[in-house]
């Protein structure tokens, strides 16, 4: 063939001149001889289109979608999945495709039921033990004066209640014990029954009271009374048991009114301080069980109770801080030890979390570890219990949810939308809804509306049907805004 074109080309630059024109007319030479070799010399439709087969699915393929096959497989072209085409009977539903048993078992369509069952899902936080801010007591100077004596001259020492902690001077001191035993010697001298000792009596009280906001004790002033002698130094004794966690004194230093001496704390109760972070809020409520490991602690395992979730999101981290309440009798818990907790929550129908453990009971506003099954006052404070379901976010009651595979969702921005299965046709028959969804749940969705229990949702070629919608024009997970269903405009599962 290559011998008769240089023949053919050897004759035109012999019989035409200028070379301009030998140049054109080889040249279109060369594109005819190019399209008859082709082309076979015919006019044959596109070789990659089959319209043939015999249960009358065409497949094509949703980028190229000149390519249409009797068969499924590959694309020719891009080598991607063949999709099957939607048929003329669905050119009048716009959300709705058919597609014949073949085409259905070839494109490996799957649906699952919309089941009602219990919705559960775990979440992992990290936290760390605290110390409980309600058992921590502050030891400050109550008027300015000398520490003369330091009994505790170190942090971490254990104290029991009423143990000596330090001496402090004080010439205030001093004035206000020696008026007292003035005041006490008058009143004890009139006549109560006379108005003179009436006087004398409210003078002493007066005087007894300023002695007592100096920090000098019951037993102290009767001490000073009986003696009738004034002390320039008064022993500070310990107000709680605990841990000295904080010492800011040294013998001989002179403080000021307020300033603080000593930190204490009663570790019999400590706090489980976790980081929850924003996307875990929809699992955690007040009064939710969790179990926590630690480290320092290995074998062992914990539980609590949720008992406060910060109103308030840190903005440099965005976590939110949970606090459990923690009995620590055996003082294995220590301040400042890591943890591990593991919340499995449950979700009713409205996808929020239940606390069904605790319908019924009472619990106190200020300090809601303290859970009763009655009413009554709280036992750290006295204020009046009240009805667990008042504590805001409680939703103590709960129902079955409604659940789909996450595989089923198609999620396009802020819309979620399934195919599900119409019952009663010969045909395969998808049609595209959207549908209002709750939490994640592992594999599962809750869903709020758009689905009735018993459905068949399109679990498994979900986007291959999507894919064909889009090549027949119709709606799919790539158009616009949908018009609401019958069950988003008037049905709301409980």
């Amino acid at each position: 063939m290559s011998t008769n074109v240089q023949k053919i080309t050897k004759k035109i630059q012999r019989f035409i001149q200028p070379l301009w024109l030998q140049t054109a007319v080889i040249l279109i030479l060369g594109i005819l001889i190019g399209y008859f070799l082709f082309s076979g010399g015919t006019s044959t439709p596109d070789n990659h289109i089959h319209t043939d087969a015999s249960d009358g699915t065409v497949w094509t393929c949703s980028m190229d979608p000149q390519v249409r096959l009797n068969e499924p497989g590959q694309c020719p072209i891009c080598f991607m999945d063949l999709i099957p085409l939607v048929t003329s009977s669905d050119s009048i539903d716009p959300k709705r495709l058919s597609l014949s048993a073949s085409a259905v078992e070839l494109a490996q369509i799957q649906t699952s039921p919309v089941r009602r069952g219990e919705a559960f899902s775990t979440r992992h936080l990290s936290g760390k033990i605290d110390y409980d801010e309600t058992k921590v007591k502050h030891i400050a100077a109550w008027f300015p004066g000398r520490l003369e004596r330091l009994y505790v001259d170190y942090t971490g020492i254990q104290v029991k209640k009423g143990d000596h902690l330090l001496d402090i001077y004080s010439p205030e001191l001093y004035s206000a014990q020696s008026e007292l035993i003035q005041a006490y010697n008058r009143f004890n001298n009139s006549d109560r029954t006379q108005e003179n000792g009436k006087i004398a009596q409210s003078n002493y009280e007066t005087v007894k009271e300023k002695v007592k906001l100096l920090g000098v004790s019951d037993e102290q002033i009767d001490a000073i009374q009986k003696k009738r002698l004034a002390q320039s130094v008064l022993q500070v004794n310990s107000p709680i048991a605990g841990i000295v966690t904080h010492k800011n004194a040294f013998e001989g230093k002179y403080v000021k009114m307020g300033e603080q001496i000593y930190s204490i704390a009663d570790l019999s109760k400590v706090w489980l301080v976790l980081d929850a972070y924003e996307q875990d809020l929809p699992w955690l409520t007040y009064g939710e069980k969790l179990t926590f490991t630690l480290p320092g602690l290995p074998g062992k395992s914990f539980s609590a109770r949720i008992s406060y979730i910060d109103p308030l999101v840190n903005p440099e981290t965005r976590s939110i801080t949970i606090r459990a309440v923690l009995d620590n009798k055996e003082g294995l818990l220590k301040p400042g030890m890591l943890a591990e907790a593991v919340i499995t929550a449950s979700l009713n129908a409205e996808g929020k979390v239940i606390t069904p453990n605790l319908d019924g009971d009472w619990v106190c506003p200020m300090h809601p570890e303290v859970i009763e099954t009655h009413p009554g006052k709280c036992t750290v404070c006295g204020m009046d219990l009240v009805p667990i379901e008042e504590i805001s976010g409680i939703s103590a009651r709960g129902s079955e949810a409604l659940l789909i595979p996450a595989s089923a969702v198609l999620k396009t921005g802020k819309r979620a939308l399934v195919y599900v299965q119409s019952p009663g046709e010969e045909s395969a028959s998808y049609e595209l809804r959207q549908i209002v969804l709750g939490p994640r749940v592992g594999e599962e969705y809750i869903v709020l509306s758009g689905l009735d229990e018993g459905e068949l949702v399109v679990s498994n070629g979900n986007f291959k049907i999507d894919s064909a919608m889009q090549i027949a024009g119709k709606q799919s997970m790539m158009s616009g805004s949908m018009s609401p269903t019958p069950q988003q405009m008037g049905h709301h599962h409980e």
